[in-house]
């Protein structure tokens, strides 16, 4: 299966639908006036459909098991085919399409099996996705913007040539694929003054995400929140929240991150932790959803 542990949760939605046609209109007469001998076809296809949803993964091999929150199946009759449509939905990860297209298919081989013993001629046509929301589709409009981003390094020990800058690279490579132009990198020493001075020299130039890494520890040196939070002119606890939340969720270190988020003009600040893993982390628990800031700030322009 796909690794979806980088993934967030969020709400997720699909309908399928699967076209029963038959070959007789008395077939269904049959149906709508319950008089089938296997039984009652629509609520017995329902049924079925209500347990393949929640059995999808014992199926298909590569779906993830999740939680079904909500599984609808109604019904359009015609004259000579019903329409099956079949409704998904969940909090979690990863998407419900094969979900709901394994509904919709299973009602559908419920209906054949109960009528081919009345009507030789069945069919099974267009099972097929109707609609989908949720997941990055969802933030597809947020990443239709130009944005200049800047990312900086705070580390004595890097700055001093003692050890390679890896998170900072990690940062770029992420932006990079949200198409997010990077024209500034740099790497600066642990110091209240050069970070600030560093932040308001940006700002100024007109970079729109500036994203510090480093300095987010309780170390005596950790002191990128300390050069940051004094020239915020809007902090966004949102964004640092949902930082420590998706950490915690992998390490209980998390809790000790200090990263910072906020505004100066119309340009979004970042403070994100130092090491690899945990810049990684916070880059995947905020964006592409971030991006969102630049389309509802008053005074951006495209």
């Amino acid at each position: 299966m796909i690794d979806i542990t980088a993934k967030s949760t969020t709400l997720r939605k699909a309908i399928a639908q699967a076209i029963l046609k038959v070959s007789s209109p008395e077939t269904i007469a049959a149906v709508v006036n319950r008089t089938v001998p296997k039984g009652d076809v629509l609520e017995m296809a329902k049924t079925a459909g209500l347990f393949a949803a929640k059995r999808t993964s014992d199926m298909i091999p590569d779906c993830h098991p999740l939680p079904i929150e909500f599984t609808g199946i109604s019904y359009e009759i015609g004259e000579m085919e019903i329409t099956i449509l079949a409704e998904i939905h969940t909090i979690y990860k990863t998407g419900v399409e094969v979900e709901a297209m394994h509904t919709a298919s299973v009602v559908a081989l419920t209906m054949y099996d109960m009528l081919k013993p009345i009507d030789k001629g069945i069919s099974i046509e267009k099972i097929s996705l109707v609609e989908k929301k949720g997941g990055k589709s969802d933030f597809k409009k947020d990443q239709e913007v130009s944005l200049k981003a800047a990312v900086i390094v705070c580390s004595d020990s890097i700055s001093a040539g003692k050890n390679e800058d890896k998170a900072g690279k990690t940062i770029i490579e992420k932006l990079k694929g949200w198409k997010i132009d990077v024209p500034v990198y740099k790497v600066i020493p642990d110091e209240i003054s050069i970070i600030r001075s560093t932040a308001q020299a940006l700002v100024g130039e007109g970079i729109d995400l500036l994203i510090f890494t480093g300095g987010t520890g309780l170390s005596p040196r950790d002191v990128t929140p300390e050069a940051l939070l004094p020239i915020l002119e809007r902090q966004i606890p949102g964004i640092e929240e949902a930082i420590r939340a998706y950490g915690q969720q992998r390490t209980p270190y998390a809790m000790l991150s200090r990263s910072v988020a906020g505004l100066i003009g119309n340009t979004l600040v970042l403070g994100l932790p130092g090491s690899t893993r945990g810049a990684a982390e916070s880059m995947d628990a905020i964006f592409p959803a971030a991006l969102h800031i630049f389309k509802v700030m008053e005074g951006f322009r495209h």
